[in-house]
């Protein structure tokens, strides 16, 4: 039974027929699969002092020892399993890195908690405590948890779009909670962007919204649950004069958007085409010296008839710009559709007007412009219809990522095979995955042995081989071997539907660099307006005769030449083909701005273990002067095998190949950043670094030797003290990734600054700095001061990225300007960060800001050009170049030239799709192969 104290901790009730000092667990067990395992639970626990197993199945477990909850575990954990309830909550309030540490050491501080994994949306953990009382201490401590389900599995947004939306973000008391994706209909350019954004923005439990006008999409964060806002939402949109739908999942999404790109493309294909066959005879016939200008009652009927067909046509095929148009007008706004239907509403319109009142025109002033407005609608839609055929191949990537996820998969039922839809499958169901097939859902192998190619997430060419306790992850595929997996992430928490749903945000989201298009977004469509109606003045009132001719072309070409569709389309296009090639060579960025400001990185700071090395430390020497080989390991594995730390790893493996058994112990005691210490046969045993000796004042002269060899060799030293006295050391080395060498190269010729931040002793990492050619190494640093680090970095360079894979790297992650984690690495570092290395190869880093740095360069391509057409084109259009050289532009001119506009935009963006990173990973482990020495 638990008792919820007034400070929110929780205390564990003692049985009355145990002394003081015994605790007694009645709990479920995780992780066996039959009496076999258990046994192997006995064997365990059979050394210790003062334990006994009063009962046990492999789901259930009944244990009186001194020992408490979290040490109970540890020695659990050695085994693979664990003891207590497997809870797992979603959560909401946590903003930052420090949030998370703070709830992390609260639920520590319980020592009623295992397995203990946190990051800003969720939590999961094994525990004494009931769902009921983990909620309530969340709670306790200023934050909000509920049972998890997949709708609070969706990943909030890291960062706002602008000032007003972070404010208003700041202001709610409760973070955004769900995060819901619409397929947008109608959106033609930035302005409409712009008006779908404030439309979502009005509702009151909106957060932020995010419009992506490449891919007719919004992105919303909100509080509440999809069937209280979804009405809401559509309704807001439609009422800003667009369409919405609600998808549930990117699978679903890909198909509308297919199904939407094409109706699009089908139609923009058909009004094109009819414009084009009646506008381009017309402008022939002109051109070829035919008469455009009415002087008899049958030209009046000729071009009469000419004005019907071209009204048809703009009823029809140009009939989006006019209802657009109207919608925007309707809702005060002014948008591309605008300025067209403006252009070719007033050529008609002049047009007809000569044609049926001639005596109202001077006689030079009495010219049609039907073939304008034919050929505007045709060579716009054809640009539009070019356009949307490219901006369909800017989303491959995540088209390709989204085929990945198999229909079908194959469990057991009754130890029988049934074939369901993958959407049935729950978690801890057996799955069967043949040959050759996709592997379903992540899962744990429990039978069979197989190399899985993992190319598609990772970007590595290389399988990996997987045997029973490996895991495997949704949408990889299965080599020649048939596997049995246990189904541990279904849905939308499977690493395939997390990296998707990453990746669509990112997608969705802007860059800094976006706002300056953004502000002239807003006003562009109303100063063309303006531009077009002074110049039509001054051409009318200044210009030659006939000036009513000449007020009506430059009007016309002005409003038909000013693009807003490339500014809208300028960075939209480049974040979402920039992001979808990070995450084909296995680089997950978050959000845009960090897809810019990675470009600015100008220092690097590593961690060591697990990041610049394979994270798989192993003894490569031993020193005894005193004891056997045999019974030194026999101590230090016994304080050794309660520990999780690397090094404490590499000593219960060596001792495991030596088969050394581990002796009774006592009072274990964990010295955070030292060591460990337990009672051993009523001997006092420490095992951990030399700071931990000289804190305790223990001589290691005996040792000197040693530690020199271990100092040039780069091993790091572990020292075994018995009651007081130094016994051994062991001389431990972690080997470096095949690839942290070139890693280090690639950046230093890139001219970034590189730093080795690391616990391990100075002469260890000194070494290790130099074999990989870092700049600067900074050791001995506890986990909570590598934060203070990055910050003193930070006064020292422009922008600092930290790399890392731990829990005890997050602080680091979260402070610095870029957090770069591994993806091997903690479920912690990975929230903590802003990008992840799904192949965990420190020469990603490189090639990440490689990619962001072609990426914002092409940010700006497509920005300055679209800035220079239209700082130049509308200048032209409105006749600057008349006074000088005669020359004035045709509106049709200016409507191929609008088209080729979006056309160059979209192409340059497309051509991100081509990169590729300098140096590509080589090696799939990325390690080297290391022969131990005992």
């Amino acid at each position: 039974m638990f008792d919820l104290t007034l400070t929110g901790r929780f205390m564990l009730s003692v049985d009355e027929n145990w002394s003081i000092d015994m605790n007694h667990y009645t709990t479920a067990l995780n992780g066996l699969n039959c009496m076999g395992c258990a046994k192997k639970v006995r064997t365990l626990f059979g050394v210790l002092d003062n334990t006994t197993i009063n009962d046990i199945s492999p789901t259930y477990i009944d244990i009186s020892t001194p020992s408490s909850y979290v040490q109970v575990n540890e020695q659990l954990a050695t085994l693979g399993y664990s003891m207590g309830n497997k809870l797992h909550l979603s959560l909401s309030g946590l903003s930052c890195g420090k949030c998370v540490n703070k709830l992390t050491q609260v639920l520590e501080h319980t020592e009623q908690t295992s397995n203990l994994e946190v990051s800003k949306h969720e939590l999961s953990l094994v525990t004494l405590l009931e769902e009921s009382e983990l909620i309530e201490l969340v709670e306790s401590v200023g934050y909000h948890a509920a049972p998890y389900s997949e709708a609070d599995n969706l990943l909030s947004s890291s960062d706002s779009e602008n000032e007003q939306a972070e404010k208003k973000i700041e202001d709610k008391t409760t973070a955004s909670q769900y995060t819901y994706h619409l397929i947008l209909e109608g959106m033609t350019c930035a302005s409409c962007v712009s008006s779908v954004e404030k439309a979502l923005r009005k509702n009151e439990f909106v957060d932020q919204a995010q419009i992506n006008l490449a891919e007719q999409t919004a992105l919303v964060f909100t509080s509440q649950t999809r069937d209280i806002i979804e009405n809401a939402l559509i309704t807001s949109v439609k009422a800003a004069g667009y369409g919405a739908e609600f998808v549930d999942d990117a699978a679903t999404q890909q198909q509308k958007q297919q199904e939407q790109q094409l109706r699009t493309q089908r139609s923009f294909l058909r009004n094109s085409v009819s414009a084009l066959v009646i506008g381009a005879p017309l402008m022939a016939w002109g051109l070829f010296g035919g008469s455009m200008t009415i002087a008899t009652f049958n030209d009046q009927l000729a071009w009469g008839l000419v004005g019907a067909i071209c009204l048809i046509l703009l009823a029809t095929s140009g009939r989006s710009f006019f209802t657009n148009a109207w919608q925007s007008l309707m809702h005060k706004r002014a948008t591309m559709d605008t300025l067209v239907a403006l252009g070719t509403g007033a050529a008609w319109f002049y047009s007809m007007l000569v044609v049926l009142i001639p005596s109202w025109f001077p006689e030079a002033s009495r010219h049609v412009y039907f073939e304008a407005s034919a050929m505007i609608v045709g060579l716009i839609s054809l640009g539009h219809y070019i356009e949307a055929k490219a901006k369909a191949r800017t989303t491959k990537s995540l088209q390709a990522l989204i085929n990945l996820q198999p229909q079908k998969a194959v469990i057991f039922v009754d130890s029988k095979e049934q074939t369901i839809a993958v959407e049935a499958i729950q978690l801890g169901m057996q799955v069967r995955v043949k040959p050759g097939e996709k592997v379903p859902v992540d899962g744990v192998v429990v039978s069979g042995e197989s190399y899985i190619d993992e190319s598609m997430l990772t970007g590595e060419p290389l399988p990996n081989v997987k045997s029973i306790n490996d895991g495997v992850s949704a949408g990889t595929i299965n080599g020649d071997g048939s596997l049995i997996i246990e189904a541990t992430g279904i849905g939308s928490s499977t690493m395939l539907a997390r990296i998707i749903q990453m990746v669509r945000q990112a997608q969705s989201s802007k860059p800094a660099i976006a706002k300056l298009a953004d502000s002239i977004s807003a006003v562009f469509v109303p100063v063309v307006v303006a531009i077009a109606a002074v110049a039509s003045l001054i051409w009318f009132f200044v210009g030659p005769q006939p000036s009513a001719s000449y007020m009506l072309v430059v009007s016309t070409t002005v409003l038909i030449i000013a693009c807003p569709c490339a500014l809208g389309l300028a960075t939209p296009l480049s974040i979402t083909v920039g992001v979808g090639k990070a995450a084909e060579f296995g680089v997950l960025i978050k959000d845009a701005d960090v897809l810019q400001s990675a470009s600015k990185i100008d220092a690097v700071v590593f961690d060591k273990t697990g990041t610049l090395t394979q994270g798989k430390p192993s003894v490569q020497q031993a020193f005894y002067p005193n004891l056997t080989e045999q019974e030194l390991l026999a101590y230090a594995y016994s304080v050794e095998v309660g520990s999780e730390h690397p090094l404490a790893k590499a000593v219960c493996q060596y001792a495991e190949n030596l088969e050394v058994s581990a002796l009774p112990h006592s009072e274990f005691e964990n010295r955070r950043g030292l060591g460990v210490q337990a009672n051993i046969n009523g001997k006092n045993v420490q095992v951990g670094s030399l700071k931990y000796l000289t804190q305790l004042g223990i001589n290691t002269e005996i040792g000197a030797d040693f530690i020199v060899l271990c100092r040039s060799q780069a091993w790091t030293p572990i020292f075994i003290v018995i009651d007081r006295k130094l016994e051994g050391i062991f001389g431990i080395s972690d080997a470096l990734k095949i690839d942290s060498k070139q890693a280090i190269a690639q950046l230093k010729s890139a001219g970034i600054h590189t730093v080795l931040l690391t616990g391990d002793n100075d002469s260890v990492a000194q070494a290790i700095g130099k074999d990989v050619g870092i700049d600067e190494v900074i050791s001995e640093v506890l986990p909570e001061q590598k934060a203070q680090h990055i910050v003193q970095l930070q006064q020292q360079y422009k922008s600092v990225a930290m790399v890392g894979d731990g829990i005890n790297d997050a602080p680091a992650l979260a402070q610095a300007d870029i957090g770069i984690a591994m993806g091997s690495g903690s479920d912690v570092a990975i929230e903590s960060a802003q990008m992840t290395l799904l192949n965990s190869s420190p020469l990603s880093v490189s090639n990440a800001i490689e990619l962001s740095q072609a990426t914002v360069r092409n940010m700006k391509q497509n920005l300055f050009g679209a800035f220079i057409y239209n700082s130049l084109g509308i200048p032209i259009a409105a006749g600057v170049l008349y006074p000088f050289f005669g020359f004035l532009l045709s509106p049709v001119v200016a409507g191929a030239a609008m088209a080729m506009s979006s056309i160059t935009v979209v192409s340059n963006a497309n051509r991100l799709r081509l990169f590729k990173p300098t140096h590509s990973n080589i090696n799939k482990n990325h390690i080297h192969e290391v022969n131990h020495d005992s």
